[in-house]
């Protein structure tokens, strides 16, 4: 059995995709229509440049959707897999809008303008500066939640904003109570990482871009998926669209609960799970929760032909 990836922010690189785009009409069709939704040439920010544009997250979020539906669609058409032992669609924030589009529950047109406008009440949610995101290495996160229980902070947000895995959990929140628990953390030893990003997202603080977004996401059509999407917000399936509707809002303020969403694929007999889109970020997640799981990313045409030898065997 089967399950489908889709990353989310942090795994956006200059050029990514371009070999699928150089090799596959349809890929440049799909590039192509994302600059007319988006009235702009995202296109060009995602194989050229520059990286400052790109790590916007106004442009991040439809970037990586435009290469993972890439993929997917060519993984379809010209190399046929077989896409009846899919049991699941998973995707990690913003990810799981490209496993809505890709299990035919949204268009891509609208995934796109979502997308950008998502990004942008996000960013707009809170006064850059004011925001902060460490990685807390090393711990589970019962282990965190502990120390965030005893922290004095001062008066703001401080939260877990995704449970990725055992030994990396990410904290987000006002900047100030952040400064304090890094003091806190080099203190106890603990080992972290500041994240380079323009808010702190997936945590009280974004509720005004949730609210905007209620309006937004609320006018567009959703179909109920043809595989069942796993939400971050419940770490299970759903297939309800007008709950997937609900939860891809409760999502921008809340944990991504990806640790547990990987173990209850397993206990439903997943042992096979392909990530589709740049990077190899949610692969390495998967063989830290999972130690009998299999795991395949998917950023060239190599990838596909060795993934496909390997489920052959």
């Amino acid at each position: 059995m089967c399950s489908i990836l889709f990353p989310g922010q942090g795994s956006q690189v200059i050029g990514m995709g371009s070999e699928f785009y150089n090799n596959f009409p349809q890929v440049k069709t799909i590039f192509s229509q994302a600059d007319d939704i988006l009235k702009f040439s995202l296109s060009r920010m995602i194989l050229e440049g520059p990286l400052d544009q790109l790590q916007l997250t106004k442009n991040t979020q439809p970037a990586i959707l435009t290469v993972s539906y890439s993929i997917y669609k060519v993984l379809i058409e010209e190399f046929n897999f077989d896409f009846k032992q899919i049991k699941y669609f998973a995707g990690h924030s913003l990810g799981e809008y490209s496993a809505l589009v890709c299990a035919g529950s949204l268009k891509l047109d609208d995934a796109l303008f979502l997308l950008f406008e998502r990004g942008k009440a996000m960013q707009e949610a809170v006064p850059v500066g004011e925001g902060s995101m460490i990685a807390v290495l090393s711990l589970k996160i019962d282990e965190v939640k502990k120390i965030l229980q005893e922290h004095e902070s001062v008066s703001g947000v401080c939260e877990i904003a995704n449970d990725n895995a055992n030994g990396q959990v990410i904290v987000s929140g006002n900047k100030d109570n952040l400064d304090k628990l890094q003091i806190k953390l080099k203190t106890n030893k603990i080992k972290f990482i500041p994240l380079k990003v323009s808010a702190p997202f997936h945590c009280s603080l974004m509720k005004p871009a949730a609210k905007k977004m209620r309006e937004i996401i609320n006018i567009k059509e959703f179909k109920d998926p043809a595989v069942e999407i796993i939400s971050n917000v419940t770490a299970n399936p759903e297939k309800n669209s007008n709950v997937i509707k609900k939860l891809l809002i409760d999502q921008i303020f809340s944990t991504v609960r990806w640790r547990e969403s990987l173990i209850n694929m397993s206990n439903k007999g997943v042992n096979n799970f392909v990530e589709i889109g740049p990077g190899k970020t949610l692969s390495g997640m998967v063989k830290r929760t999972l130690k009998n799981a299999n795991s395949f990313s998917i950023n060239s045409i190599d990838d596909i032909k060795n993934m496909k030898n390997e489920f052959k065997k």
